[in-house]
């Protein structure tokens, strides 16, 4: 998937050459939130779902990701992140748009979005974008493997 856009932006599907890539950005435009996040990790996600993984690219330069995770009956949207340098220029919004056309290409009917509770300045954009909060829900977690923490 590349989408050109007149801004000399172009959204993409993300490549198992993008990885290190990827990490590096996200320790930048993620505000360092380490997640556990690994290579392995991030190949796999491709290698299971090639159109899961979008990139926002500016001259050569990743700008923004996001994960599209579809798993045949939801829709979810984890690790949006913009470069500090270039937010508020719409790349959320076209990063959002991509991944809500692949959920309704998929038979989508709801996406849902990770968001840190304080994560603040994310849930203005998610806000911005016709999100809402889901306050009768909780997220119950379990480490598996050698992961515990």
């Amino acid at each position: 998937m590349t989408e050109a856009v007149e801004t000399g932006l172009a959204i993409r599907n993300g490549v198992a050459e993008d990885v290190e890539a990827v990490l590096a950005f996200w320790l930048e435009a993620a505000e360092g939130t380490d997640r556990h996040d690994s290579a392995e990790s991030v190949r796999r996600l491709i290698e299971r779902d090639p159109e899961a993984l979008l990139v926002a690219e500016a001259g050569g330069r990743i700008v923004g990701t996001l994960i599209a995770g579809w798993d045949g009956w939801r829709c979810h949207l984890y690790r949006l992140a913009v470069d500090p340098a270039h937010r508020r220029k719409g790349i959320s919004r076209m990063l959002l748009d991509a991944a809500e056309r692949r959920f309704v290409e998929h038979g989508g009917m709801r996406a849902d979005a990770m968001v840190l509770h304080d994560n603040t300045l994310a849930h203005h954009a998610w806000t911005a974008a016709g999100y809402v909060r889901q306050g009768e829900w909780g997220r119950w977690v379990k480490p598996l493997g050698s992961r515990r923490s």
